[in-house]
């Protein structure tokens, strides 16, 4: 199968990895962090601010391939500090709030500056 690169114009991005890759009917979103692609800049400095940005970035990738949050089937939510899994919690769940995805956290690994989570995801949609 094929892999199918895709690309969301208003996602910050980076020429060492794909926002998106489609293979068959899967959608793999890289990880998306809490840049606002409007202003360049993080979110803000909270776990909530950078989490929702992070979500809507993730979005953008997935409506780019033609699918939606409703498709997503797993997430990854790689965290800066443990110490704000109930932030990112609380901004989770106001995009996730019925049936949600399968879900996976754990701990950032690098130390990015000012940079407090990277959510990835995996959707599955119609050939």
């Amino acid at each position: 199968m094929a892999r199918q690169i895709i690309t969301a114009g208003d996602v910050p991005s980076s020429p060492l990895f794909s926002q998106g890759v489609r293979v068959g009917s899967t959608i793999y979103v890289s990880g998306m962090v809490g840049v606002d692609p409007a202003t360049g800049e993080l979110a803000g400095a909270s776990i909530g601010d950078q989490t929702r940005q992070a979500l809507r970035n993730c979005e953008s990738v997935l409506e780019a391939a033609g699918c939606s949050l409703d498709d997503v089937a797993f997430v990854t939510v790689l965290l800066a500090h443990p110490g704000d899994f109930a932030g990112m919690n609380e901004a989770y769940a106001s995009v996730f709030s019925d049936d949600p995805p399968a879900r996976a956290v754990t701990r950032l690994g690098p130390e990015l500056a000012g940079i407090l989570v990277s959510i990835t995801m995996t959707a599955h949609i119609a050939d």
